[in-house]
């Protein structure tokens, strides 16, 4: 039975929720307005004696308004307070504290924000694409300059470390990077003399209004994988942050204004699911890319293509590392420890499931432990952080539900990172690494993505039913294997149905230049993020016929036209 139909404290309506897969979007103000009737956090704080000022959520205190600053919207080139009449709590998660309010738009925000992108729009898909690009290295250089100033926003509202913020950063100027590239990839062909004196050529024109919706755990990163590219291909775009970690998406616009960018070609709307849905429903709105979980992936994929829009939207993941018995021990453990505790687990790309083939098993289990344990977790702005807290108070009681699920189906729980105390951070959303062994496929933290610091062993006899195990799961983001047999990583890499694999590679995040996307229910919609994949959705393909009147044979003709 599942944990959360067994504690007598969750409503219905948290049960609803958490199966709705908190939070990989920054979703969970977007999932209360589908299914919340007394919010889990609003109880939380009557059991604490607390009051919520705002809405649901862990850890608010008592404060008021004019004590904490307000993350507005970025509309027309200005920032804009909007209607003002609904704020959420952005939360220090080392510290457990609100430090600033967000503005949630309501649809007039959104209406606004979408007018001003259909305004700018012509001008700037007339534009040259070199004087689009010129724009685009003007903003890549200012990134440079302030990429510290990002990564800290990072770490102060999401809380993973700053090395690793600083590094999400750089992933995003990369990307930037490769859509200064944008004319020659935009640069159509020719046809000569395909026959009766007509020649052919085609282009790539911008699909018009695009918007993204992006998740909490890459506030930077992700955005960058969009917007480069629609802008690049002479779109206009609205930007749906998570409300988590909203302020990195006014600090870009303000930059993307700095480098030249002409008002309204960029637009912020912070929000919730209100905003969500109407940029789903609003007719102007021609794209939509989403990266999130599942559940929302699919929601918006079904909604967005109902109402007449090209949709992308990158799903859930449950990423496996096989090590077989003939891999590099201390290399597997390294990348495993790297891969599953960094960001606190709150990554796309974290490895949470460890496949033990063989008799490599005992060996693998006997070296995590002891570095697992060995995790300095404290705060991400603290250098001798390995890994920072959650980003929500929610999320933690969440994740930490998911371990007592596992003691409670059959797992061996070897580290419990529950319960951990960072000195003079009471009230922070620690936890600790955490590792199971023992993990079978039925069990509920296998199946489901927990978005946070907790790695399964499952064991395998072989390689083939290591195959057969990641191809069995719903989710096809990425995988990787830990192997010295070249046959053994041929095999694999051919065999796995799992969208991008690493060989020896624990997070096969493709550069820039390449694409990021899954198989199966890791992606809605054919298109891949980023690379070419971002220059074909971002465009829309036109093939042009054209001869000249002198060309042209006398009389009607009847018959299907055919090379002459």
């Amino acid at each position: 039975m599942d944990y959360r139909e067994r504690e007598s404290d969750i409503s219905e309506s948290y049960i609803a929720f958490d199966n709705f897969s908190l939070d990989c979007v920054g979703a969970q103000q977007y999932a209360w307005g589908l299914m919340w009737r007394e919010p889990w956090g609003e109880r939380l704080a009557k059991q604490a004696g607390t009051v919520s000022r705002t809405g649901p959520d862990w850890g608010k205190t008592n404060m008021s308004n004019a004590d904490i600053p307000t993350v507005q919207h970025f509309i027309g080139g200005r920032r804009v307070a909007g209607d003002g009449e609904r704020f959420g709590d952005v939360f220090d998660p080392a510290h457990g504290t609100v430090s600033a309010r967000v503005a949630l738009a309501g649809v007039n925000d959104v209406n606004a924000a979408v007018a001003a992108a259909k305004a700018a729009l012509p001008s700037w898909a007339d534009t040259a694409p070199l004087k689009r690009a010129r724009v685009l290295f003007k903003f890549k250089a200012l990134l440079d300059e302030h990429q510290d100033e990002l990564a800290r926003i990072i770490t102060r509202e999401h809380g993973k470390v700053f090395s690793d913020a600083r590094g999400e950063v750089t992933r995003g100027i990369e990307v930037v990077e490769y859509a200064c590239g944008a004319p020659s990839l935009l640069m159509g062909k020719h046809s000569d003399n395909i026959g009766g004196g007509i020649d052919n050529w085609h282009l790539r024109q911008p699909v018009g209004v695009c918007a993204g919706i992006t998740p909490f755990n890459f506030p930077v990163m992700v955005p960058m994988w969009m917007f480069p590219m629609a802008l690049a291909c002479g779109n206009t775009f609205v930007l749906k942050p998570s409300e988590r970690d909203p302020s990195a998406s006014l600090l870009i616009a303000e930059l993307l204004r700095e480098a030249g960018l002409p008002d309204g070609v960029f637009n912020v709307v912070q929000g919730d699911k209100v905003a969500v849905d109407a940029l789903l429903a609003h007719p102007d709105v021609d794209a939509l890319s989403f990266v999130g979980s599942t559940p929302i992936a699919e929601y918006i994929y079904t909604e967005g293509t109902r109402h007449g829009k090209r949709v992308q939207a990158l799903g859930g993941a449950k990423n496996h590392l096989v090590v077989m018995p003939d891999a590099n021990l201390d290399q597997a453990v390294d990348a495993l420890i790297g891969a599953a505790y960094g960001s606190a687990g709150e990554r796309c790309m974290a490895i949470s499931v460890a496949v033990a083939v063989g008799q490599v098993a005992d060996r693998l289990v006997d070296a995590l432990v002891p570095r697992v344990k060995a995790l300095r977790v404290g705060p991400g702005a603290d250098e001798a952080s390995e890994m920072g807290p959650v980003v929500t108070g929610a999320h933690k009681a969440k994740i930490e539900g998911y371990i007592a699920d596992g003691v409670s189906a059959g797992a061996k729980l070897l580290v419990d990172g529950r319960g951990l105390q960072v000195p003079g951070h009471a009230q922070g959303f620690f936890l600790g690494g955490t590792l199971f062994d023992h993990v079978t496929p039925e069990m509920t933290i296998y199946r489901e993505e927990i978005f946070g610091p907790v790695l399964a062993v499952v064991r395998v006899p072989d390689l083939a039913a290591a195959i057969d195990l990641v191809n069995g799961h719903e989710y096809g983001n990425g995988v990787s294997c830990f192997t010295s047999d070249g046959g053994v990583a041929r095999a694999f890499s051919r065999q796995v149905k799992v969208g991008m694999v690493g060989i020896n590679v624990p997070i096969p995040v493709p550069m820039a230049w390449q694409s990021f996307g899954g198989w199966k229910r890791s992606l809605f919609g054919d298109h891949h993020a980023y690379g070419e994949e971002g220059i074909r959705f971002y465009t829309r393909f036109k093939s042009v016929m054209q001869r000249w009147p002198d060309s042209i044979a006398k009389g009607a003709e009847f018959t299907m036209p055919v090379a002459k």
